[in-house]
């Protein structure tokens, strides 16, 4: 009897072992065909809208949210063991990175009513796709222009007015991330030699927003500033938790876009993709005129359901087209130009702009000294060329150097003019 169970136990042990393999796989299974894993920097707020309505129309997913800030991403991404299905976030250098590491698989996107870029800024990239975009404009305080008997400013040429003196927020573009772009925008908008005399003058005006400061909507929003050059979603942001600001979006004006790509590692290629679809499809690009989100979106057919006086980037059709490539080449040398016109030499360039306000209503804008200080002052440290042929090369601290020089003596020298001394 003893040999007979031994015998009937031993038999059993393979159809054991059969049954928990087959449970934990099945388990395995499951988990790999509900749970779909995306990481992104959107703020819950966002998040929450999309993970109930694609959860709704796809009731066999289940999200799970991975945040992680652009700047952790990346680090994140090195560790094979920790598998994400989609990536979805407003890091385009990221997704640039990632693309570069073949990191994403191939969209499987119907691409029908979803346009390649907006006014020259791309709206995909091999396998990332963007699926929403931010614009570049003015915030105010409606109240404090009220109080201060300023007009609404619709144009950045209103910033540059002597009666906006000390009452502008302006980024410093090496040291701001969503900046640079900004800065490029009136440069490729106006011309060179006008963007940058142009940012002069808006400077003359400006405290300038570094790494570090407070945001310009705070400062904005408590009035101590009235305006300031900055991104919408800050703005929508902040007026979503009560501040008293509006967003104006000059006609020059362009975009920051935001992406989404499904990893090539996905363990849920499927509902990866399902996530990815959703998100673009006409209920995903509604969802961002949810108050809480006030995102742009990058379907076209959505506006006809916009909220009322909500901005469609498809609309506007300012007079020139961003080129993006250009933009991102040149961006370190622009980012130096800056800082040597205006960063390190702020204090001589608002001397040398109020000197010669001065002149100028004293004397008239056609004064021979008011011409010739003017001239100084919007005198370039190189032209548009020598700047593009120096862009794919290494700046050295000696030569960004003698570019804060030239612009100092040229501000004082000006100031010296304007002043008949």
């Amino acid at each position: 009897m003893a040999r007979s169970l031994t015998i009937k136990a031993a038999l059993s042990w393979p159809i054991l072992i059969l049954i928990t393999w087959l449970m934990v796989a099945s388990q395995a299974s499951g988990a790999d065909t509900t749970k779909v894993i995306v990481m992104t920097s959107y703020p819950q707020e966002v998040v929450s809208q999309f993970e109930a309505a694609f959860e709704k129309q796809y009731p066999q997913y289940r999200l799970e949210v991975l945040w992680r800030q652009s700047r952790d991403a990346m680090a994140y991404f090195k560790d094979a063991s920790h598998p994400v299905d989609v990536y979805w976030t407003p890091a385009q250098r990221n997704f640039s990175q990632l693309e570069k590491m073949q990191a994403f698989q191939p969209l499987k996107l119907n691409l029908d009513g979803l346009p390649a870029s907006i006014n020259g800024f791309s709206l995909r990239e091999g396998n990332y796709i963007a699926t929403e975009t931010a614009g570049y404009g003015i915030v105010t305080n409606p109240q404090g222009l009220a109080a201060a008997r300023l007009p609404v400013p619709h144009d950045w040429h209103d910033l540059a007015h002597p009666a906006w003196c000390g009452k502008v927020a302006l980024p410093v573009p090496s040291k701001v991330g969503y900046a640079p772009p900004l800065i490029d925008i009136l440069l490729q908008g106006y011309g060179w030699q006008s963007g940058w005399n142009l940012l002069q003058e808006i400077a003359a005006n400006a405290e300038l927003v570094g790494m570090g400061s407070t945001f310009i909507t705070d400062d904005i929003a408590t009035g101590r500033l009235l305006a300031g050059l900055t991104i919408d979603f800050f703005t929508a942001s902040a007026i979503a938790n009560g501040a008293p600001l509006q967003f104006i979006y000059p006609e020059v004006t362009g975009y920051s876009p935001a992406h989404i790509a499904v990893m090539k590692q996905a363990a849920n290629q499927e509902g990866a993709q399902a996530f990815t679809s959703f998100v673009l499809s006409e209920q995903g690009q509604r969802l961002l005129f949810h108050p809480d989100i006030r995102k742009l979106p990058v379907r076209p057919s959505v506006y006809a359901d916009k909220p009322a006086g909500y901005f469609n980037p498809f609309a506007n059709n300012p007079a020139f087209t961003y080129d993006t490539k250009r933009g991102l080449t040149r961006q370190e040398i622009t980012n130096a130009l800056f800082d040597a016109i205006i960063t390190e030499n702020l204090a001589s360039l608002q001397q040398a702009i109020a000197a010669i306000q001065s002149a100028s209503n004293t004397l008239g804008e056609n004064a021979p000294q008011v011409l010739q200080a003017k001239k100084l002052l919007q005198s370039l440290p190189m032209d548009e060329a020598t700047a593009e042929s120096k862009a794919t090369k290494a700046l050295s601290t000696t030569e960004t150097a003698q570019w804060q020089k030239i612009m100092h003596d040229r501000y004082q020298a000006a100031a010296r003019i304007a002043s008949g001394l």
